[in-house]
C-alpha cells in the first residue's frame, strides 16, 4: 500500500464517528426505484457481492451460463429510466468489485455492462485484492447526489431483503470517501476487459 492508499484508508477510518448510533430507515423497493427518478445530478453504485440471487433467477442468466453471451433487451423500464436520466446530463456510475478468478455472477455482470454502458452509465471495475488493500468495506450501496445513500441488505442466500436509506451527514461523508477511493483506483470497463489480471 502506497502513501496515497494509506492516506485514503486513514480518511475512511477518520470519517467513521466513534460510538455512532443511528436509527435505520427501511424503504420498500418502490421507494428505492423512485430514487432513480428523482435524483438531481449523480447516482453512484459500489457492487461488492460475489453473487446476486435475483440475477440467477432470470432467463438472461440461464442464457449466459448456457452460451456465454446474452442478447440484452434495452427496452425494459429500468433501461428507459436510466437512458432518460443520462440523456439529461445526469451521471450514473458504478464500481464493481471482481474476484480473481471472477465468479459466474461477476462474469454475467461484466457482460451486462455492455448494455448499461449503452444506456449512458460509466462502469469501472476493481479487483477484490485492490479493494482489500484500500480496506473498502463490503457494503453494497448507491449514493445519490452525495446527499443520501441506499444500502442494499442481503440475506445468507444472497437475496435482497430490503434497502436502508441513510441521510446522516457523517455517514454520507463516509460513503463519499468510499466512492472517491474506489473510483480513483478502479479501471474503466473496456480497459479492464482488455487486461484481465489482478495487481496481486
Amino acid at each position: 500500500m502506497g502513501p496515497e492508499d494509506e492516506h485514503a484508508h486513514q480518511l475512511l477510518a477518520d470519517w467513521t464517528p466513534e460510538g455512532a448510533t443511528r436509527r435505520a430507515r427501511i424503504i420498500d423497493l418502490d421507494e428505492f426505484e423512485d430514487l432513480f427518478r428523482t435524483f438531481s445530478h449523480s447516482a453512484w453504485r459500489l457492487e461488492t457481492r460475489r453473487r446476486y440471487a435475483s440475477d440467477e433467477a432470470t432467463d438472461t442468466y440461464r442464457e449466459f451460463v448456457e452460451t456465454g453471451g446474452v442478447e440484452w433487451d434495452e427496452s425494459d423500464p429500468y433501461c428507459e429510466l436510466i437512458r432518460s436520466q443520462t440523456a439529461q446530463g445526469k451521471r450514473v456510475e458504478r464500481v464493481r468489485i471482481v474476484d480473481q478468478p471472477p465468479t459466474t455472477g461477476q462474469l454475467y455482470l461484466l457482460n451486462n455492462a455492455k448494455r448499461n454502458r449503452r444506456l449512458g452509465e460509466d462502469i469501472r471495475n476493481l479487483w477484490r485484492a485492490d479493494a482489500d488493500r484500500l480496506q473498502l468495506p463490503s457494503e453494497d450501496f448507491w449514493l445519490f447526489d452525495s446527499r443520501f445513500a441506499a444500502r442494499l441488505r442481503f440475506d445468507d442466500g444472497d437475496q435482497l431483503v430490503d434497502v436502508e436509506l441513510i441521510t446522516e451527514p457523517a455517514e454520507i461523508v463516509r460513503y463519499s470517501g468510499m466512492r472517491d477511493a474506489a473510483w480513483s483506483h478502479a479501471v474503466p470497463h473496456e480497459q479492464f476487459l482488455a487486461k484481465p489480471s489482478s495487481g496481486e
